[in-house]
Order: structure tokens, then sequence, then C-alpha cells
């Protein structure tokens, strides 16, 4: 995998240190296991990292930070690809939750409007929360899952690719 790629995307453990604003975390982000480019680190990251974008709070950053200091899982690749879901592709990601869950528990998917009011938020969204809250598990579950197992796939696929183009290597 382009480790080198990585590689720029972390900062150094002695820059986290002398930001002022990390100084109450300072032990917990100085933490090299944090900022390791292994493959085990980064592929679990971006699994992870893809299940949190479906969780329907606004809180993907400090859950995904959390969890990749909990977990000891690579931050930069955590929150790259929690970039993923912005306020661009929040509609339709959510939308595709929706329609999941409706055919999961069996719901006719219903069309409603939206409208950012308490009046809404108290009978619009009645009929919806079940399949919405349903589909961003489901959605969440396959994505995470099928990121990751993507991921470690084309890992092991471009070492064992550049191990093969190595100068040097015999034919036996």
């Amino acid at each position: 995998m382009p480790r080198r790629f990585f590689k720029k995307l972390t900062p150094r453990p002695e820059v986290l240190h002398n930001r002022w604003y990390l100084k109450p975390f300072r032990s917990r982000f100085t933490d090299p296991r944090l900022w390791a480019v292994h493959r085990r680190s980064i592929t679990a990251s971006f699994g992870v990292a893809l299940a949190i974008c479906f969780v329907p709070l606004p809180v993907h950053m400090l859950l995904g930070v959390t969890i990749a200091v909990l977990a000891h899982l690579n931050v930069p690749v955590m929150l790259a690809t929690l970039l993923l879901v912005n306020p661009l592709t929040v509609v339709p990601v959510y939308y595709l939750a929706y329609r999941v869950g409706a055919v999961a528990l069996g719901y006719a998917p219903e069309h409603f409007a939206f409208e950012l009011s308490w009046n809404w938020l108290q009978y619009g969204l009645g009929p919806v929360w079940r399949p919405f809250l349903a589909g961003c598990l489901i959605c969440g579950v396959v994505a995470g899952t099928a990121g990751w197992f993507g991921l470690e796939s084309f890992w092991r696929w471009h070492v064992r690719h550049r191990y093969r183009l190595r100068p040097g290597r015999s034919s036996f």
C-alpha cells in the first residue's frame, strides 16, 4: 500500500506535543499507535469510519477521534474517511439508509417533505424514524465491513504486486 502517502498525512508526535489546544490530551495524542502506518491500523480505521458515517447525529468527528484513541486506530485515516459524509453528501447517504431500512422492515417508502421546524420534528418524523435508524444500522455495518475487507484485500494485493516487481527477485 502507498505507505509514503499515509506518512505524508500523519503529523510528527513532536508537532502535536507543542500544540496548545491539545495540552489536556497530550499524553493520549502523542501515542505512536495513533499515527502508525500499519495495515491493521489503517484498514480498521477505514472500516470503522465508514460505519460511523451512518450515525445520524452530527458528531462524526468527535465520535471518530474518541474511538480511534480508545481502540488505538489511525487518527488521520479516520478523520479523512469521515469527511466522506459532508453537507453535500449527507442527503443522499441518509436517503439511501432510509430506503434500505424501509425495504428491510417491509415498510412502503413514504414521500415526505422535510422542513426545519419543531412541528415537523414532532409529527413528520414519526413514520420515518424506524426505517431510517434501521437503515443507518444496516448500511453502517455493511459499509464498514466492506470498506475494511476491500482495503485489506487491496493492501495485500498491492504488497504482493510490489514484491513480484522487485529487482533481483529469483524466478523460483
